[in-house]
């Protein structure tokens, strides 16, 4: 059984359910009006259930074989909410069984133009709590086999997605492997549950 997170587009439980795995998409609200149509014309919505909830009060326990997310902490921990950013990662460990593995990725504070050019041009740019690395490990500290990697560092200045996909092949090519990893702006990665 898996479970996706900040589901409001329906993508991770699309992916999911396209692997054969029974799921839970969820959301804060009205998960089921936006995702529903998606899985819907892919032919898998018999696999998904929606479910309206609060990421920092889980009302599962060791239920989920897997945990998906995406860019979903920094909104959690808006006006520089760490706790509830702190609240999520425990709420996630207690709805996974035992051996159950959680995938994730999430924006980083990344380098100070990234910084500075997100307060100035992305709406919510002032108010999203972006994590750094260490925040990352300490929120993931109950987790076991923790492996995170960081991406990303002119890709996210593309206006397109075609801009973007020409900036992420610099990337893979060139910046990932000089800049340093605080200065990345998308850590992923997959941490384990102890059995």
């Amino acid at each position: 059984m898996g479970w996706s997170f900040g589901g409001r587009e329906g993508g991770l439980s699309l992916w999911l359910a396209s692997k054969g795995i029974s799921t839970v998409c969820s959301d804060l609200t009205s998960v089921r009006q936006t995702a529903e149509p998606l899985h819907k014309s892919y032919g898998v919505s018999e696999l998904v259930h929606y479910e309206d909830i609060d990421a920092t009060r889980i009302p599962y326990e060791n239920h989920f074989d897997l945990i998906v997310f995406k860019s979903i902490i920094g909104g959690i921990g808006r006006s520089n909410n760490k706790e509830a950013q702190d609240t999520v990662f425990r709420e996630i460990y207690k709805a996974l069984k035992p051996g159950g593995k959680l995938l994730f990725a999430e924006k980083l504070v990344a380098s100070p133009l990234h910084i500075h050019l997100r307060i100035r041009f992305v709406n919510w740019g002032d108010s999203w709590r972006y994590i750094t690395i260490s925040e990352l490990n300490f929120f993931l500290r109950d987790f076991d086999q923790i492996q995170v990697h960081t991406s990303g560092v002119v890709g996210t200045f593309g206006r397109t997605e075609n801009q973007r996909n020409a900036l992420s092949v610099l990337d893979n090519l060139i910046f990932n492997h000089i800049v340093k990893n605080s200065w990345k702006y998308i850590a992923f990665g997959v941490a384990e549950k102890p059995g």
